[in-house]
């Protein structure tokens, strides 16, 4: 398979996976870029076997690659953006009445805020697995750690979720 088909196979993936971590557009575009530029060059000079899989490779350089820019920028990337960029617009919900939309728009904010109390580690998983539609073991590969570590995240991030679901008495029935 030729680099462009790989490209446009992931391209989407690649992309969302590197915004949902810096929550900027033109910054996401550039690491991008970056990440590109370094897969390709590190196809030509031979550093790539084909004994792995080629979007866990290039998701651990976009990983890399952000880790860089925000230790450059000596800041933390944040998951919610301050302008209240909603991750659930991506989801598609049937069109509703005046009164569902305004529940699940307060829903949806809610459970953004109770995302962002869970430690670093398990929001990321959480994203990864949810928001990125990726698997366990491509988690496991980017984040490097093993897959069952990756599970356990995953678990612990669900069972703090319900934590502080109850603490904050937060409902997420639409009726």
């Amino acid at each position: 398979m030729e680099l462009k088909e790989l490209i446009d196979r992931y391209k989407s993936k690649i992309y969302t996976f590197i915004y949902t971590k810096v929550r900027d557009e033109f910054l996401a575009e550039d690491i991008f870029q970056e990440t590109f530029i370094k897969v390709i060059n590190t196809i030509k000079t031979g550093g790539y076997n084909e004994e792995g899989k080629f979007l866990p490779w290039v998701l651990r350089i976009a990983y890399n690659m952000i880790i860089d820019h925000f230790r450059k920028e000596k800041r933390l990337p944040n998951v919610v953006s301050s302008d209240g960029f909603d991750i659930f617009e991506v989801l598609r919900f049937a069109e509703d009445d005046a009164e569902k939309k305004m529940v699940r728009s307060q829903i949806s904010a809610d459970l953004q805020k109770i995302i962002q109390l869970l430690p670093d580690d398990q929001k990321e998983v959480l994203i990864m697995r949810h928001f990125c539609d990726m698997s366990f073991k491509e988690i496991a590969d980017i984040t490097n750690v093993s897959i069952n570590t990756a599970l356990g995240r995953m678990r612990y991030a669900l069972s703090n979720l319900r934590r502080l679901i109850e603490e904050h008495n937060i409902s997420f029935q639409l009726y």
